[in-house]
């Protein structure tokens, strides 16, 4: 796995993202890698988090989640919640828990997941959520969007690109941190 970027990523503003927004580009090989990504974002997620997951069916968002979970020590195995639509997974130490979010059934904005009660749980939570574009951004302003791009149709290719976007203030804070994924 390795980074796709030439510079350092502190204070780079990808094209058309915000001042203050910070964007890593990772070259992802196999689904190891990417739990092991998930590990390692891990070590820099915090109660409060808001992490979106965005990416084709099949993209490895799931995966991610195993390795976030993994990195965070929580208990229980993490899968996808598609049809519960939302998992909880305490930490089997002092750590956070790790809320799963699926939102690719719900249509609507943070209206429609107002039953899930994702900001009550934001503050003591790391809350990740596949398929939040459009529908979570309102919970907070500082969120890492992760974007996994993979080869679309007939193909068993592994790789992937995954990118990083830190938006807000904590992650504008985290451009190092990021950097040394």
């Amino acid at each position: 796995m390795e980074a796709a970027h030439n510079g350092p990523v502190a204070d780079t503003v990808a094209p058309g993202n915000a001042p203050g927004t910070v964007t890593l580009d990772v070259a992802v090989e196999s689904p190891e890698e990417m739990k092991e990504l998930g590990r390692r974002i891990a070590g820099v997620l915090a109660p409060g988090d808001l992490v979106m997951l965005t990416g084709e069916l099949g993209a490895g968002k799931t995966t991610l989640t195993r390795g976030l979970g993994e990195g965070l020590g929580v208990r229980g195995a993490v899968t996808s919640p598609t049809f519960v639509i939302a998992r909880v997974h305490p930490p089997l130490g002092e750590g956070p828990s790790l809320v799963h979010v699926d939102a690719y059934r719900l249509g609507g904005g943070l209206d429609e997941m107002e039953d899930l009660d994702l900001d009550v749980s934001l503050p003591e939570s790391v809350i990740v959520v596949e398929w939040g574009d459009g529908k979570v951004e309102d919970l907070s302003a500082d969120r890492l969007r992760v974007l996994i791009d993979r080869a679309v149709g007939d193909t068993d290719d592994e790789r992937r690109t995954v990118t990083l976007v830190g938006i807000g203030a904590r992650w504008a804070g985290l451009g190092a941190e990021l950097a040394a994924l």
